[in-house]
Order: structure tokens, then sequence, then C-alpha cells
């Protein structure tokens, strides 16, 4: 085996589950009717549209508020505004740019080049995606009391178990990013707010566009039900989750929820549209941090976590 294909084995494998991914979503699209799915996007109404826009940009700021309460009560003398414009950077790269060249390396990089310690803005990023899986393991309870008897019939409790292996391994190998912040209990508890004010807006968006789309299904199946596809994404098999993400989305939406999978197909493209349009403005500061990334060389430990 060559040494590049050797060495590069993890990121060859994502962009074939990640085409893979899009290629089965494709065919869904195509099963589902082109026009049905065009039909389902001209229900969602234009307020609502803005209404959505404005849960996201809530849901991007309390992001960034999370990861800069850890920052500040770490001794990192960084401005909200700097900590927005790294958050929002990171996000974008999350997004476009290839997986080698993932959001938190660029949110570090940022951070070095501003002049900040790096073991601790490492720690805190490591910090910053536990607290958000953290956030986010505390509505799985909700979509497994709703999808268990689906989740045994489809994937089997072995490779339940598997699928859950992943994350709960990150969280004993991230652990020690905490050592910093054991003594100040507050902050951590504060950045766990701003995790919950995300997940409030990111919910709230979903159940926006399924009331829209004309039927109706509980706030808390939603968070449930969203958490568990938030879990499978982070399967080390598709890049940021592309594809991957709208079809265990659409599946548990179809096959739990109730909804066609016209209208959980639509509401999947939706969520995925303003995650990529949120982070549009993290781009003004991209190139100057990609430069520090080529002369420095700093890459963050795996695994990646969707944007967000």
């Amino acid at each position: 085996m060559p040494a590049w294909q050797s060495s590069n084995r993890r990121n060859i494998m994502r962009l074939i589950g990640t085409m893979a991914a899009i290629a089965l979503l494709f065919l869904l699209l195509r099963e589902e009717g082109w026009d049905e799915i065009a039909g389902a996007m001209l229900k969602i109404k234009l307020l609502d549209l803005l209404w959505v826009a404005l849960l996201f940009l809530i849901s991007r700021f309390a992001v960034t508020a999370r990861w800069h309460i850890l920052l500040r009560s770490g001794g990192v003398p960084i401005h909200f505004k700097e900590s927005a414009g790294l958050t929002f950077t990171g996000l974008f790269a999350s997004n476009f740019l290839p997986t080698t060249i993932g959001g938190d390396v660029v949110r570090l990089a940022g951070a070095m080049q501003m002049g900040f310690d790096r073991a601790v803005c490492l720690a805190s990023i490591a910090a910053d995606r536990l607290i958000g899986m953290l956030g986010m393991s505390m509505a799985v309870p909700i979509g497994l009391a709703y999808s268990w008897s689906m989740l045994q019939t489809a994937l089997g409790v072995q490779s339940f178990i598997a699928l859950v292996q992943k994350p709960l391994g990150f969280i004993r190998r991230a652990f020690a990013a905490f050592s910093i912040w054991f003594k100040k209990p507050g902050a951590l508890l504060a950045s766990l707010f701003f995790t919950w004010v995300h997940m409030l807006c990111l919910f709230g968006s979903i159940y926006v566009f399924v009331d829209d789309l004309g039927t109706h299904i509980s706030f808390w199946m939603i968070a449930g039900l969203w958490s568990l596809t938030y879990f499978i994404t982070l399967l080390p098999i598709s890049i940021n989750g592309y594809g991957l993400q709208e079809l265990s989305f659409t599946y548990l939406m179809s096959n739990v929820a109730g909804l066609t999978p016209a209208v959980s197909l639509t509401v999947a493209i939706l969520i995925r549209a303003y995650f990529i349009l949120s982070s549009l403005p993290g781009a003004v500061f991209l190139p100057s941090i990609l430069a520090a990334i080529t002369e420095q060389k700093i890459t963050t430990p795996p695994p990646h976590t969707p944007a967000g």
C-alpha cells in the first residue's frame, strides 16, 4: 500500500462514505419526486424562514458564548468579538473545507495567531466539544424512549452499542481537558446553559418547519430524534456528516414520528442549508488563519464533530 494512501486512509474512507451517503440521498430525493420536495419547500412561510434565520443567529452566538466563557475562565484575555470571529470561521471551515482542515484546527490556529496560550486554547476546544456533546446527550433518553423498539429491530443491540462507543471513547479521552475548569464550576454551568440555548433554537427551528408542512409532533420528540441523529453523525464515515445527517434524520422522522419521507427530507435539507448559511460570515477571517495553519502545521486530536 502506498505511503500516502496509508497515512490518509481515514480521510479516504470519509470521502467514500460521504459520496455514498450523498448518492443515497440523491436516490431518495428522486424516489420521493422532485416536484413533491419542491412543493413542500413552497409551503414554508416567508415569515417563518426569517424567524428560523433569527433562531440560527441566536444559536451561533450561544455556541460562541459557550467557548468564550471557557477561554476567559481559563485565563485567555480574549474579547467576545474575537471569539465570535474564530467560532464563525471554524464553522465555515467545517462546512466548506476538506476534513483535514477541520473547524477546530482553524479555531486553534486563529487563537494562536492572536498570541494566546496554545495549551489552554486546545484544552478549551476539547472542553467545548465535550460540553456540546453533554448537552445533546441529555435529550438522548427522550429519543430512545420514542424509538427504542425500532432501533432494536433496525440495528440490533450490539450494533447500537457499537454506535455509541465512539462518542463515549471521546468523552473518556477528553475528560482530562476539564482539569483547568474543575475549580470553576460556574464557568462549566454557564457554558452548558448556552449549549441549551443553542439546542432550543435548533429544535425550535425544526418544529417551525414541521408545523409549516402541515404536520405536528411534539417539541420533545423532535429534541430526542435530533439528538440521536447528532450521535449517529459522529460516526467517522462522512465529512461533516454530509448525507449521513440527512439520511439519519429522515429515517427517524419517517419511522418514529410518522412523517412522510418527503416532509422529513425537506426539513433535513432546510436545516443543513441554515447550518451552511449561518457559517458564511466566517469566510471573512479564513485566509489569514489558513496562512497560519500552513506556516505552523497546527493539528488537533480527533474525532470530528458536526458543526454546532
